[in-house]
């Protein structure tokens, strides 16, 4: 430990050497003073000395050694912190800017995980100055603080619900709101350049870079965050920020939506610029931020034709976050199209082929309930915007590939519906009347099992597709009038419920046999308990019949199997009903 006259003849040695006779253990005994000052508690006097006219060549030569101990003091919240935060600006002011902004980002490249908020709250006004302190290469430098800055956020836990976000424990927040106010400067600078003035390739580069954290920003955090209009909450406000400032730098939102191909390379790699540009389309179509600057000459169905692309990636994630943003998007991206407009030609997109394979994913397996209802109401949406060819082509596509009875129930009942409008004057056509609907009904009565079809997890779709058959047989006026539609419908018919009489046959004889070999194996084990009660000697072993392994108690059992035999008889009856309206058919026209 050195004495007072020995760090007075260091700090006279230092004042007498020019900055180019300075060594490195110079830098690292100045960085040992500092450090022992601050270890101390003596900040008043670290500042005197920072400060004193008769050092400045010493500070802005060696000064960023003790930028790091400086901030760190000021994190901690140590005593003296307005002297420490007084010492890193006059540092910032008198230091090369060049030099502080390495010492920065190695700032920030090392933060500790634990204070990743507080550190970069701390850092960030004094970076912003030493920022605008450069001349040349200053855009570059903007882009790669940015980007370290935003690297160090996306390790924050992203707060979703309104307590987290009041809460703002990891400081998510702030930090955003913090980043808005950093970027000011540099926007206005942008904006400047927008006036008469030619812009630089200077400008031009702080552009793309501004644009770059733009859409860092929607990727991160803002596609986790939930943002709805009626709750003004920080992440909303950083998300309005953010779309004001993509309009301030001038960024075309169509240019950057719809035609953006040539820029995805220059600002990120593609699945992430296509994340990104999904949360744009969110904030823009359904929360309306900043809608006025979009420009209304695109129609309708053009920009639900681009937004697919953004609502099938939204809607193949499994996060609740992304999975209501498709869902809203896809919702309001069809409310302005007129209904029965969509053309066929549509279907064959390949974003339309996987908007819809991935809504019937959320339909089938996503386990948030209100997911799946907001998923069946789009569902419909979408079919009811389809034309009568777009319908039936849909349909089925779906009839086809869901695998899920649930959904070809659904399906069967909007058939249903197109079936009863096209019986209404004026509404006739070939998709759900001539030809074309018998390639439906051969999908709709097909049990693709055969005889081995398991009647209760196909339950739905059987059930529906009776009560169609019912439905068409009662109003067949018009599917009379061409004898090969009626033949055809009627042959399918046949086969159907002919191989359906048999499943159903198997099927009860299974059922009924599980039902009565577990009422015998309730009155084994019911004897076996009244056995082990009585106090007997001669009882020598207890043999116990092998049971079925099944995770469903008895009582549980017996309700499913009890079912079963109920649906069976259902199944039955409407079999029987369409066969009297079959009859009394035919016996009208004889």
């Amino acid at each position: 430990m050195m004495n007072e006259d020995q760090v007075k003849e260091i700090i006279q040695r230092w004042r007498n050497t020019q900055e180019d006779d300075l060594k490195p253990e110079d830098y690292q005994q100045f960085k040992t003073l500092g450090c022992a000052s601050l270890s101390e508690g003596e900040s008043q006097q670290l500042l005197k000395f920072i400060q004193d006219e008769k050092n400045q060549v010493i500070v802005k030569s060696m000064g960023c050694v003790i930028l790091a101990p400086l901030l760190n003091e000021v994190v901690k919240k140590a005593k003296g912190l307005d002297q420490y935060q007084a010492a890193i600006t006059h540092l910032t002011r008198t230091c090369r800017p060049n030099e502080l902004l390495d010492c920065m980002l190695e700032i920030i490249e090392g933060i500790d995980p634990g204070a990743i908020s507080e550190t970069i709250l701390a850092l960030l006004p004094h970076l912003q100055s030493v920022l605008l302190r450069l001349d040349e290469g200053k855009a570059a430098c903007v882009g790669s603080t940015l980007s370290a800055l935003q690297k160090q956020l996306s390790r924050l836990p992203v707060p979703y619900t309104e307590q987290q976000e009041e809460a703002d424990e990891y400081g998510l927040c702030r930090c955003s709101a913090a980043l808005t106010v950093f970027t000011e400067p540099f926007v206005e600078e942008v904006k400047r350049t927008d006036g008469n003035c030619a812009a630089t390739a200077e400008d031009e580069e702080l552009k793309i870079e501004l644009l770059k954290f733009c859409m860092r920003s929607l990727r991160e955090p803002l596609l986790e965050a939930e943002l709805k209009h009626d709750r003004r909450s920080p992440l909303w406000l950083f998300a309005v920020e953010i779309m004001v400032t993509l309009s301030a730098i001038k960024e075309p939102l169509p240019e950057l939506l719809f035609f953006s191909s040539l820029r995805k390379n220059i600002l990120m790699d593609n699945n992430q610029f296509k994340e990104a540009r999904a949360c744009l389309a969110y904030l823009l179509f359904v929360q309306l931020i900043t809608i006025d600057n979009f420009p209304a000459v695109f129609s309708h169905v053009f920009i639900l034709q681009c937004n697919m692309e953004y609502i099938s990636q939204l809607l193949s994630s499994k996060k609740e976050s992304h999975l209501l943003k498709g869902l809203a998007l896809f919702t309001k991206s069809l409310e302005r199209v007129q209904d029965n407009s969509l053309p066929v030609s549509l279907l064959d997109l390949k974003s339309f082929y996987s908007v819809t394979q991935n809504l019937r994913r959320v339909l089938t397996d996503c386990p948030i309930q209100h997911l799946r209802e907001s998923g069946l109401q789009v569902f419909q949406v979408f079919i009811n915007k389809l034309d009568a060819e777009a319908k039936h082509k849909f349909f089925r596509c779906m009839l086809k590939t869901s695998n899920h009875a649930g959904i070809e129930s659904y399906i069967i009942k909007n058939i249903r519906n197109q079936f009863e409008l096209s019986m209404k004057w004026g509404n006739a056509n070939e998709w759900f009347l001539g030809t074309e609907f018998i390639s439906l009904m051969t999908l709709v009565l097909c049990l693709p099992q055969g005889a081995q079809t398991d009647l209760l997890s196909s339950m739905d779709k059987i059930m529906e597709s009776l009560n169609l058959l019912r439905y068409v047989l009662i109003r067949d006026e018009e599917l009379r009038t061409n004898e090969d539609v009626w033949e055809e419908l009627c042959r399918i018919k046949e086969e159907y419920l002919k191989m359906l009489r048999v499943c159903i046959s198997i099927s009860r004889a299974y059922y009924s046999s599980e039902l009565k070999a577990l009422r015998e194996d309730q009155k084994l084990k019911a004897k076996e308990a009244r056995d082990a009660a009585r106090p007997t000697k001669l009882v020598k072993s207890i043999t116990v019949r092998k049971e079925k392994v099944s995770n469903m108690s008895p009582e549980v059992q017996h309700q499913v199997l009890q079912s079963a035999l109920v649906t069976f008889d259902l199944m039955e009856s409407l079999i029987a009903r369409i066969e009297e309206i079959t009859e009394e058919k035919q016996n009208k026209l004889n």
